[in-house]
């Protein structure tokens, strides 16, 4: 069998019970607000009329959500909680779901190919750019992190 077609396959099951789970957890937590003390709250009629919006138009949001990064997990989330039902939501999760897998499988497989060729002829470069990339993020995520804590007025480990 052709490994990209294994390999969407596998994302595809993958990304099937993720987001499916995420919308699951989502429809509990809905039903869960339904009976707190926020229930007034969200029984209001402008809350009404967002949710009707949102499981009647929402599907298309959930689709295209698999084609962003970050945007997915939040998307099938509020298509639970929100009730979108399961005729709307599920065409949204096969289509983009299978969208997600095959974009996944082939850029993945390319990549891997492409660094597995870098260390297969020319093992220094593939190293030293494994390295580089490893220091990039690295310095990537102790400038964040002192920016954070600089704007929250915490001490940066430098003032300490």
């Amino acid at each position: 069998m052709d490994k990209i077609a294994l390999t969407a396959g596998a994302l595809y099951l993958i990304v099937l019970l993720r987001a499916g789970g995420t919308f699951a957890v989502g429809w509990l937590a809905g039903a869960g607000a339904r009976r707190s003390r926020f229930a007034e709250r969200i029984s209001s009629a402008k809350f009404q009329r967002v949710e009707r919006a949102i499981q009647r138009w929402g599907a298309p949001v959930v689709a295209v959500s698999f084609l962003t990064v970050g945007l997915q997990t939040a998307a099938n989330f509020l298509a639970g909680s929100m009730r979108m039902p399961l005729p709307r939501y599920l065409p949204a999760l096969f289509l983009g779901g299978a969208a997600w897998a095959l974009l996944y499988a082939t850029a993945g497989i390319g990549v891997l190919e492409v660094l597995s060729r870098l260390f297969a002829e020319r093992t220094a470069l593939g190293v030293s750019a494994v390295a580089v990339l490893v220091l990039a993020v690295c310095g990537t995520l102790i400038h964040r992190r002192r920016r954070t804590s600089r704007h929250s007025g915490a001490p940066t480990p430098d003032q300490s």
